[in-house]
């Protein structure tokens, strides 16, 4: 049925489906067309912004002097910015710099770093290059061929005592007493031969470095490594610390001071010597060290200045063998040979002590009757005068 009566007159019907359209569509309209609220955020950067520029403003107006007209509160580009190709531009001139500047200054550093002493004003604290006499020397590996050079432009003394001596370059201590390295030899192993050849070490470090030793104190860690079962060595050393004389003398192995006569300057014992080995007869392994010891020392009574020094070479055969094979203590070794020579000490005193002079007080003892020899001559033979000459030394 409809509502509408008969004999009525208007507009036709609308159908319901376009009003709805109709509808829909001016509901959209007005919603985009309405005016929107700016976000929370944006209202906070927009009065953020005000305030500054009023800020500034209000700055410039105080800073009357200033001639160039106020900058805006905003970084530049913020709103604006440099356009890209100018950007572009600028980057480009910056590569083209660093290519001009890169190459000398990469050259400078590479030159530098090969010789830092060219930097003025030494920035890393190197020293320029020392003469090569005032270098340390290399370890010894063989025989020297010559003495070493002559200087006697140096007087020693409490602060520099081995001022104008050869042994000024010679290393300190046991730190001269450089081993080789152990390898097997014959039926012994190389760490048989490791030990051989530390005991060795400490033989010559006790008997010619121990500061207790050098005070003519018993040199006990030297005997401790000597093999008691070597018939009369330990025994004879004992014998000739307790009452040595001329036939008994510890200082064929052993560096002495009495000291109520002279202290030693300092705590450096100047070395330099080597050590080699080889098999020996009887499976055992042989060990030759030759070593000078410089020892400089001074009046004990402590009122003196002067320095003098006193120089001992010493010249052993070391033998250590199979325990499998022989009748030997293990671990300890045998010294097969021995000879020395001693400069500046008094000749024909026997009382087990070195006794060095000074120009103040001259020699002691007997007078040198041997011919005058170099203490630090390396190249010569050990004990070449004739036997039981006390010679002349050429410098101490």
């Amino acid at each position: 049925m409809s509502d509408k009566q008969p004999g009525e007159t208007g507009p036709p019907a609308v159908p319901d489906d376009v009003w709805e359209r109709f509808a829909l569509d001016n509901e959209r309209d007005i919603r985009s067309s309405a005016p929107k609220e700016p976000s929370a955020r944006a209202r906070l950067v927009t009065e953020r912004l005000r305030q500054e520029d009023a800020r500034e403003s209000e700055r410039t107006s105080r800073r009357i002097f200033r001639r160039s007209p106020p900058r805006p509160a905003q970084p530049e580009g913020w709103r604006t910015g440099p356009a890209w190709r100018e950007m572009d531009g600028r980057a480009a001139r910056r590569r083209r710099l660093w290519a001009v500047l890169g190459i000398p200054l990469a050259v400078a550093v590479v030159v530098v770093a090969m010789k830092p002493s060219l930097l003025p004003g030494d920035p890393f604290g190197s020293a320029p290059d020392a003469p090569a006499e005032a270098l340390p020397l290399p370890v010894e590996t063989a025989a020297p061929t010559a003495p070493p050079s002559s200087d006697d432009s140096g007087t020693p003394t409490l602060d520099r005592p081995f001022a104008g001596s050869p042994a000024e370059r010679w290393a300190d201590g046991a730190a001269g007493i450089v081993l080789p390295k152990a390898t097997p030899v014959g039926s012994l192993t190389k760490e048989q031969v490791d030990t051989a050849l530390d005991n060795t070490r400490t033989l010559l470090v006790g008997a010619n470095l121990d500061p207790a030793a050098l005070r003519g104190e018993r040199p006990a860690a030297a005997i401790s490594v000597l093999d008691p079962r070597l018939p009369g060595m330990v025994h004879d050393v004992n014998q000739w610390l307790r009452a040595p004389d001329r036939k008994h003398d510890p200082l064929a192995l052993f560096s002495r001071f009495d000291p109520a006569e002279v202290r030693l300057v300092g705590k450096v014992v100047k070395t330099r010597g080597r050590i080699t080995f080889k098999e020996g007869e009887n499976a055992s392994v042989a060990i030759h060290a030759d070593y000078t010891f410089v020892y400089p020392v001074t009046p004990a009574d402590g009122n003196s200045t002067e320095v003098t020094r006193t120089i001992v070479r010493r010249v052993l055969d070391i033998g250590f063998s199979d325990p499998r094979k022989f009748q030997v203590t293990p671990g300890k070794v045998q010294i097969r040979r021995y000879s020395e020579d001693i400069g500046n000490s008094a000749c024909d005193v026997y009382d087990g002590f070195l006794h060095p002079y000074f120009d103040s007080t001259g020699p002691s003892g007997a007078p040198p009757t041997g011919p005058t020899v170099d203490p630090y001559d390396r190249s010569r033979g050990v004990s070449s005068s004739a036997e039981g000459t006390c010679g002349t030394l050429s410098r101490t």
